[in-house]
């Protein structure tokens, strides 16, 4: 066993856990699919699957091309990303923990015999059957609470509230296309404004605010996947470039599920 931490995911809400742990210490990894589909792009590492390397926070992830690269990058004070949808390098690996931060309010394989310590985040996963501890992705009180016999609360499909708007800050494809900006992260925008075009259909500002985050261009979506998302706090551009409270939030319960199951299991990770 090695004393990498192995992230699922390297969207904006996983990102949020991946810069927690690089900054305290802890030897990460990132697994992507091929194609990741982040709306909040600029604060989230899954960038670097397009682009070789991006940086959130001051913190560069870099995308590696096989699993024994990894190391390399981490004495680099980097964060290796690795695109491997099925975790399939966990066997060379052999992690001391895995964290599934893909949320997608769905198991997609993880399970407890992944590593001696495996946490998920949100729905889709009971403990300890799929896993050793489950972290509450839904905004309120219990966000971010540690979960070791249960599972999170189911998804409710509805955006935490801002301002008094909830579903109105996210947009969904009008149609199925190819996706072309017209407008970029942290613009202002005003509702009814078009931001850009799944094929020829324009997709419009549903509400005044900042642009928080819209999909890269060129990407072809399927209609009514989410697209865009709309701050109606219009003078909160910095909160387009980095983590999120949410995020934070849900990055400390994965701190305390690592060093709880740490401890009960003697696993070190520094």
């Amino acid at each position: 066993m090695s004393r990498l931490v192995v992230v699922r995911g390297a969207g904006d809400l996983a990102s949020g856990t991946i810069a927690h742990l690089y900054r305290c210490g802890f030897a990460v990894l990132a697994l992507e699919c091929e194609q990741p589909a982040a709306i909040r792009r600029l604060a989230a590492f899954c960038e670097a699957v397009y682009d070789g390397a991006h940086t959130v926070e001051g913190i560069t992830c870099r995308r590696i091309g096989q699993a024994s690269e990894a190391w390399d990058v981490i004495q680099r004070k980097e964060i290796p990303l690795l695109v491997d949808e099925t975790a399939a390098c966990l066997q060379e690996l052999r992690p001391a923990a895995v964290v599934d931060a893909i949320i997608a309010k769905k198991n997609m394989g993880t399970h407890s015999a992944m590593a001696p310590v495996v946490v998920a985040l949100g729905p889709g996963f009971c403990a300890p059957q799929d896993c050793h501890a489950v972290v509450e992705t839904m905004r309120g009180h219990n966000l971010g609470r540690v979960i070791y016999a249960g599972s999170a609360l189911p998804n409710t499909g509805v955006p935490g509230m801002i301002q008094g708007y909830g579903k109105e800050r996210v947009i969904h494809a009008p149609a199925t296309g190819r996706m072309r900006g017209v407008r970029q992260i942290g613009d202002v925008v005003e509702q009814g404004e078009i931001i850009g075009y799944v094929g020829e259909t324009p997709v419009y500002a549903s509400l005044t605010g900042v642009l928080r985050g819209i999909l890269r261009e060129g990407f072809v979506v399927p209609q009514g996947m989410k697209l865009a998302d709309i701050d109606p706090r219009a003078e909160q551009r910095q909160n387009c470039t980095t983590i999120s409270d949410k995020a934070r939030c849900i990055a400390g319960g994965v701190m305390e599920a690592l060093m709880v199951l740490g401890q009960q299991r003697g696993v070190h990770y520094v």
